[in-house]
């Protein structure tokens, strides 16, 4: 009996032992298939999105985004000497830049192709020498073109390589409107061969095609909203800056030098031009530091250093019985040391037209020749032949004209014809200059006004005639009605 339980025990034994490694097997098994379904569903997931992503492609489609981190750059950082989209530097044209070569065709290019870009900027790089010939740089141009002159731009220094076409200026620009030249260059008219009259008579005695003209260095036509600022304009042949049939001009900053024995040197020149500014600027030539022409209108002058030169001009007019119309004009803030003249106007006789409204006032003037002058017989002769018709003159005032004379305190010389009228003399301090001597006593003809005091020399407060109710007014028809 023990026996046969004992028999039953082992066979439980076998029977639980045999169960379990079922278990495990059947297990392995069921968990090895499980994980190959789950393989086998990813590989097919996988090419499905495989497949469709490459069906989009080809139809267009962008993938769908990926859910991979995505990597990050640092930006590039900014090169230096990476030239701005709107600066034109000549040197990119081609243009030399050692004084000796011809770079006129780089400047031309660099114009051409700023003058198409809004805001677009000729460069003249500093630290070089451009020689350029004759040459005319014209609009219309895009707004808010710059002209930025940081180097040396040179003219042609032998006479004999200007032809007749470009004698009336070196650099001409016109046709431009919001244009603006600055920088700290220099703009360098090489004019010392020209003012030696040896040379130049030869020139024109051995060419039959040589005017007797010199070139202007640099000249605006039709323009407006113009601003020259901050260069200097040297050694011009003739004229140094000149704006002809322009309008709403500013100069500012500006030095202009040439000898004092260089002829016809003017410093700025005005022309058919009105809305001009010229102020805080030091000039010194050898002619008018600003001269002011016929057709001018609304121009102010002020805070301008003078000397050497012929003083601030109005014209001459009238010459060869022209017409001459100039207004509001204003003259003030003037520091004029060792010039010829002071504030000046001066016409021609037998002219026609009008100068009214002109003001002169807080001008110090340092042994200056003659301070104040009015001239209706002026001549640039040895003769010229007497006529009655003039350029009517009304409306001038001379207000604090202070300093030091050379020769001469104050010449008002007017037509017999047409006397000038309105012309006030308010504090008036002159004083002959201790490093000059031959003075001469004020000079007064046919001006009509008033003055007021302080008046010295004490003669010039019986200069001016009273009674202008008397005076015969000269006709409309006569001089005034041409402007």
């Amino acid at each position: 009996m023990m026996k046969k339980t004992r028999n039953s025990s082992q066979s439980v034994c076998l029977l639980t032992v045999f169960l379990v490694i079922i278990f495990t097997i059947s297990f392995s098994t069921t968990t090895s298939s499980v994980e190959a379904r789950k393989n086998n569903h990813h590989r097919n997931t996988k090419n499905r999105h495989g497949h469709q992503h490459s069906h989009n492609k080809k139809r267009g489609h962008s993938p769908a985004p990926s859910s991979s981190p995505t990597p990050t750059f640092k930006p590039t950082p900014p090169n230096p000497y990476t030239k701005k989209s709107n600066i034109f530097d000549v040197l990119s044209f081609g243009a030399k830049g050692d004084g000796i070569a011809d770079d006129s065709k780089a400047l031309q290019g660099a114009w051409k192709a700023a003058c198409k870009v809004e805001g677009g900027i000729v460069e003249i790089p500093s630290e070089f020498r451009f020689l350029i010939r004759q040459i005319s740089l014209q609009g219309p141009c895009k707004p808010h073109l710059v002209l930025q002159i940081d180097g040396i731009m040179l003219a042609p220094p032998n006479i004999g390589s200007w032809s007749k076409s470009d004698l009336y200026q070196w650099i001409n620009i016109k046709w431009v409107k919001n244009f603006t030249i600055q920088g700290g260059g220099v703009v360098d008219g090489q004019g010392f061969a020209w003012w030696k009259p040896n040379e130049v008579s030869y020139i024109q005695k051995t060419s039959k095609h040589m005017p007797d003209m010199k070139p202007t260095a640099l000249r605006f036509y039709e323009s407006s909203s113009v601003t020259v600022r901050d260069i200097r304009i040297i050694n011009s042949p003739l004229c140094h800056l000149k704006f002809d049939n322009s309008s709403f001009i500013n100069v500012n900053n500006v030095t202009i030098i040439s000898p004092e024995n260089s002829p016809n040197t003017d410093g700025i020149h005005l022309q058919n031009s009105k809305n001009v500014e010229i102020q805080h600027s030091n000039i010194g030539c050898g002619d008018d530091c600003v001269s002011i022409q016929t057709g001018c209108s609304n121009v102010h002058v002020h805070h301008i250093n003078c000397g050497p030169g012929h003083g601030i001009s109005l014209g001459s007019f009238g010459k060869d019985k022209t017409i001459a119309c100039v207004k509001d004009i204003v003259i003030d803030n003037i520091l004029m040391q060792n010039t010829m003249y002071g504030a000046r106007i001066k016409s021609w006789q037998g002219g026609m037209g009008l100068v009214k409204n002109v003001t002169f006032s807080n001008i110090q003037v340092s042994n200056v020749s003659t301070p104040i002058m009015i001239d209706q017989y002026y001549c640039d002769k040895q003769k010229c032949k007497n006529q009655t018709e003039a350029v009517a003159i009304t409306g001038v005032t001379f207000n604090q004209i202070v300093g030091t004379y050379a020769s001469q305190p104050l010449h008002l010389a007017c037509s017999d014809g047409v006397p000038c009228r309105n012309v006030d003399l308010i504090d008036i301090q002159l004083k002959p200059s201790l490093v000059s001597g031959g003075f001469h006593q004020a000079l007064c003809w046919n001006s009509h006004g008033k003055s007021q005091a302080p008046l010295v020399p004490s003669s010039i407060d019986y200069c001016l005639r009273s009674g202008v109710g008397s005076l015969k007014r000269p006709s409309k028809s006569h001089s005034e009605q041409f402007c």
